[in-house]
């Protein structure tokens, strides 16, 4: 019996339409057939662009379930998401940002089929960092693809950021998962099937939003639970401020090499397991 596609969804912020475009082409190559998704805005964003971004939408054939404005709190993405959640219904859900594309080794389908047959309730996956060649924080041509603009992945988010790199792709309806998709308390994924999470973050005009994001989070205009996301955005900054504006692809702790979409990377799946089952939340020191 085959498995009903899953339902994708997504809260999406200000991302250049070609972005949005490309990303439901590859989760529809993947066989999503259903889109709920919901945009927000922080005041800043001007209106021309929430209205070709929503026209986008429009010409890719999916209507928004809500768009929304105003202050990006840390708990705006979770609230919105899960109400996309309810929405979906019964079935299996697939999460997934908006520079987040999801690569796996098999169907889709037979993804699911696996989880259902092992009593697995979630799948795992972990970001694969997308930089261009040198570390550029460049912008990208559509006729070229994300592959041919940002052809190398390596693991900065954990390795850099200190950020959580571990994902939860696919998940049941009925199964609860925390801010940002990270975890689902009382289940793990498969560590033997983590899928690939190519994460196109790292693009023009990226410097600019972090720099807001740690403005309006520390001024409290933006609400947050902790200061990790606005720490994640400092070590970045500081990053390419030590190395003329750009990512230091050369660092062995990277482990960066050139990916793609079209095949999982050499050696994914002892690679993905050994960074999922031992990464360890961040401990501060006062040398940070």
């Amino acid at each position: 019996m085959l498995s009903t596609p899953p339902a994708l969804i997504a809260v999406v912020g200000p991302v250049e339409p070609p972005l949005l475009a490309a990303w439901v082409r590859h989760y529809r190559w993947l066989g999503v057939e259903r889109f709920l998704i919901a945009f927000h805005f922080p005041d800043h964003v001007p209106g021309i662009r929430r209205h070709e971004l929503q026209a986008a939408a429009r010409e890719l054939g999916i209507i928004p379930t809500g768009t929304s404005t105003g202050p990006w709190h840390e708990h705006t993405n979770t609230q919105l998401r899960d109400a996309l959640r309810h929405r979906a219904g019964p079935g299996w859900h697939l999460l997934a940002d908006a520079d987040e594309f999801q690569q796996y080794p098999v169907p889709l389908a037979e993804v699911i089929t696996q989880a259902d047959r092992s009593g697995h309730r979630v799948v795992g996956g972990l970001m694969l960092d997308r930089v261009a060649a040198g570390g550029r924080l460049t912008g990208w041509r559509t006729e070229g693809g994300l592959d041919l603009a940002y052809p190398l992945g390596g693991h900065l988010t954990h390795r850099l950021l200190h950020g959580d790199p571990r994902k939860i792709v696919l998940v049941r309806h009925d199964v609860a998962v925390t801010s940002g998709n990270h975890r689902a308390p009382g289940h793990r994924p498969d560590a033997d099937r983590i899928c690939a999470v190519h994460h196109f973050k790292w693009r023009s005009g990226i410097l600019d939003d972090l720099r807001q994001r740690i403005q309006h989070f520390s001024s409290g205009t933006w609400q947050e639970h902790t200061p990790a996301v606005r720490d994640e955005a400092g070590r970045l900054l500081a990053h390419v401020g030590r190395h003329s504006g750009v990512i230091n692809t050369s660092d062995p702790r990277f482990a960066f090499r050139r990916v793609s979409l079209d095949r999982m990377p050499f050696s994914w799946p002892a690679e993905a397991r050994g960074i999922f089952t031992t990464w360890r939340p961040y401990a501060h020191t006062g040398q940070d």
